[in-house]
């Protein structure tokens, strides 16, 4: 097998049961060629190598359904993918909300308003939406989060919480409704 490519151990009877011996073992084999296939898609050392580390404790967490499945590193490679692929979904984000605070910087609020005010106004709005949804239920915060700063779908968010996609629905709808009853009397006063 050439030395790049990534291969399953056999099959899953052989495979240790306990997950701390199985993922220091894969860990120890795997490590570098993963960090590697991260590297090639992010090109950032840091960022590859925190994604393989999450794609390992992922591993780790899910040992038992793995291993019975048989494809431990088939699942650690897609693991990483999909991380890069986070990982780059956030950058576009970062990016797009970048552009939007320079944006507002060269065009400062009109009227007699200055722009230090604007930033002060806006500072405040930003704040008490953060604390409203700091205020919120863990998952209804987790599924508001993932759907509307990392820009998941309904169906990314449901396997990423392990919900069903009814569930994200239910707890986006309750989050907003929250939301919207605490920042909404905020706005009036």
């Amino acid at each position: 097998m050439p030395e790049g490519q990534l291969s399953d151990p056999e099959p899953s009877p052989g495979l240790p049961t306990d997950p701390d011996v199985a993922v220091t073992a894969l860990y120890e084999a795997h490590w570098h060629r993963l960090v590697r296939l991260a590297w090639l898609l992010l090109r950032d050392q840091l960022a590859a190598e925190d994604v393989v580390q999450e794609a390992f404790v992922a591993t780790h967490r899910s040992w038992a359904s793995i291993r019975d499945g048989g494809r431990v590193v088939g699942y650690l490679q897609t693991a990483v993918v999909n991380g890069c692929r986070s990982v780059q979904r956030h950058a576009v984000v970062v990016d797009r909300q970048n552009a939007r605070v320079a944006a507002a910087a060269d065009h400062p609020g009109r009227g007699s308003h200055g722009s230090a005010e604007t930033q002060v106004i806006r500072t405040a709005e930003r704040d008490r939406v953060l604390d409203a949804l700091r205020a919120l239920p863990a998952r209804q915060r987790e599924v508001l989060v993932l759907r509307y700063y990392s820009d998941l779908s309904e169906a990314q968010i449901a396997q990423a919480l392990e919900i069903s996609p009814g569930a994200v629905k239910t707890h986006a709808h309750r989050g907003l409704t929250a939301l919207r009853r605490t920042i909404e009397p905020l706005e009036l006063s």
